[in-house]
């Protein structure tokens, strides 16, 4: 069982959700695994994670949707393990938005108001002001059949809004959008979120949705949070290999632990020796250790070869990518028999400049790696 990081579950006086040590198994197979989270007033959170990593049950528990087999759920301070989905007040956008086909535009987003038993001039004022947040004007006598993805979103932001929630719970909202729409979605949403100042929980498996929206991100594996922190500071600082790999793109190059001097850790990587901080290695090592190191595409750059690089090889591919160019390099390692590394490029020069056949030497920023004991 991976350590829950102990972050992740520290309540505050400002601590808008909270989850002790919950556990749920569906079918004799664990979900999630004793996880505990605090969630603050105001804070945009992301759960991120591969399918089957149990976030989805997760926001599911805050939405009383399931019941935890072990563990208490908190809200506001008050616990909500045993109390229904209504009684949370709880706004929750669904990855197929759920509208209802029969009913209008105002009477979907009405729909919670009306089994709150809001008065209806007061319903009819709020769900105005819901239309009016999301970008709706002139929609509310229109059927969902006749709106567009993207507006029929907006219709289930709008609904989840207007009870005015103590936190929104978003389930990958943008899985049906194009890319385009997807992308101004989320801009909207986050400066809906930001101006509201809402707590919200957003499930995403998409790494560049997290990267973008969130204050912080909890990265799931096999029913635990893996590593919870800001969005630079898992992708700059990641603690595990798997949250290393999880989160953008990185090269993995084998080395081995070579000693310890003037305080930095060296490692003989390739034809030489790089060194890097001791921060950097997060596992304990003696000499001779095999050690993998972790480099993003762009922490690596082709250069000259000379007899300082420390790795080289061939450039076998050049793919463009409108604002940047991967360059894929045969790079010849003592302890793998090939391997290609992906370096990335700001602009198409590189192109230009190191021909498909050409032969470069490889360097990287060394403040820029990290470095893991082999995975098992």
């Amino acid at each position: 069982m991976h350590p829950v990081p102990p972050e992740s579950g520290l309540p505050s006086a400002d601590t808008a959700v909270r989850l002790e040590r919950v556990v749920k198994t569906y079918r004799d197979q664990p979900v999630l695994r004793e996880v505990s989270l605090a969630i603050q007033r105001g804070e945009f959170l992301t759960l991120l994670g591969p399918s089957g990593c149990g976030k989805t049950t997760l926001l599911n528990l805050i939405a009383g949707f399931a019941e935890a087999d072990r563990g208490e759920v908190f809200i506001d301070g008050q616990p909500v393990t045993s109390e229904p989905p209504h009684r949370r007040q709880i706004g929750l956008v669904f990855q197929n938005y759920a509208l209802f086909p029969h009913m209008t535009v105002e009477r979907n987003i009405g729909y919670g108001l009306r089994m709150q038993r809001v008065p209806k001039d007061e319903e009819a004022r709020r769900v105005q002001e819901a239309m009016a947040l999301v970008k709706l004007d002139g929609l509310g006598h229109r059927k969902p059949r006749e709106l567009s993805g993207g507006q029929q979103q907006r219709v289930a932001l709008a609904r989840a809004l207007v009870i005015q929630p103590k936190v929104l719970l978003l389930d990958e909202p943008f899985s049906a959008l194009d890319k385009n729409l997807r992308g101004a979605m989320q801009v909207e949403i986050r400066e809906i979120q930001r101006r509201l100042g809402l707590t919200t929980v957003f499930v995403t498996h998409d790494q560049g949705e997290a990267l973008a929206m969130s204050d912080r991100i909890a990265v799931m594996s096999g029913g635990v949070i893996r590593q919870i922190a800001p969005p630079t500071e898992l992708y700059q600082h990641p603690q595990d290999p798997f949250v290393a790999s999880f989160l953008g793109d990185v090269n993995i190059l084998p080395a081995h632990y070579h000693a310890k001097s003037a305080g930095d850790v060296q490692l003989r990587l390739g034809s030489g020796l790089i060194s890097l901080p001791p921060a950097r290695l997060l596992h304990s090592a003696h000499e001779g250790a095999r050690l993998d190191v972790y480099v993003r595409p762009e922490h690596l750059r082709l250069e000259n070869l000379h007899a300082a690089s420390v790795l080289s090889g061939t450039v076998v591919n050049h793919v463009f990518q409108g604002d940047h160019v991967d360059t894929f390099v045969d790079v010849d390692l003592p302890m793998t028999a090939r391997q290609i590394l992906t370096v990335r490029h700001p602009g198409p020069g590189a192109m230009q400049q190191w021909p498909v056949g050409s032969v470069a030497g490889l360097a990287l920023s060394h403040e820029s790696v990290s470095v893991f004991s082999p995975e098992r």
